[in-house]
C-alpha cells in the first residue's frame, strides 16, 4: 500500500508547538511574575516564547539564567532604590540571578516529578517602564535538576 504525501495543512498540525505549554513553564510562568512583581515593586507580566535553540555544548550541569540588558538594569535599578532605568547596567547581579535560583529549585520541588526536562524555557517580562527577555537553559536529567533544587533551598 502507498501512502499518501501530507498536506501543508497536516505538516504544519503535526510541526506546531502544543496548545497548552508545559506544566513546568505554565507554574514557573506564574511564580516568576509574583516574585518579580514583589522584588521590583511594580507590575509585571511574563508570556512564555518558544526557547531558543539547545546550546552546541549540551545541556549545563545546572540551569543557566540568561537575563538581557534591559532586566539586569530594571533589577539592579529597582533594587537599588531608582524609579527610572537610565542606562544598562554592565553586568547581571548575584542578587538577581540567586532570586531566579530560588525561584526555579522552589518550583521544581513542587511540582509532580516530570520524566523529562526541556531543554531551555524562555519568557518575555514586561513592566511599565521595561520590556525584557529572560531565558534559561535547564540539565538534561531530572535527578541533576532535583540535586540542584536540594542544594539550593538547602544553603538559601
Amino acid at each position: 500500500m502507498r501512502l499518501l504525501e501530507l498536506t501543508s495543512a497536516e505538516i504544519a498540525f503535526l510541526t506546531a508547538h502544543p496548545a497548552t505549554p508545559d506544566p513546568l513553564q505554565a507554574r514557573l510562568t506564574r511564580k516568576l511574575v509574583a516574585t518579580l512583581g514583589a522584588r521590583l515593586r511594580l507590575p509585571v507580566q511574563a508570556a512564555a516564547l518558544a526557547p531558543p535553540a539547545a546550546a552546541a555544548g549540551g545541556a549545563p550541569a545546572t540551569p543557566d539564567w540568561q537575563p538581557d540588558a534591559a532586566l539586569a538594569s530594571l533589577w539592579l535599578t529597582r533594587r537599588l532604590g531608582g524609579r527610572r532605568v537610565e542606562a544598562a547596567a554592565p553586568f547581571v547581579s548575584r542578587s538577581l540571578l540567586r532570586t531566579l535560583d530560588a525561584m526555579l529549585a522552589e518550583c521544581w520541588l513542587d511540582t509532580a516529578a516530570a520524566p523529562t526536562l526541556p531543554p531551555a524555557l524562555m519568557w518575555h517580562i514586561t513592566t511599565d517602564p521595561v520590556t525584557a527577555t529572560l531565558a534559561v537553559q535547564l540539565p538534561s536529567h531530572t535527578t541533576d535538576m532535583t540535586r540542584w533544587a536540594r542544594e539550593v533551598i538547602r544553603h538559601g
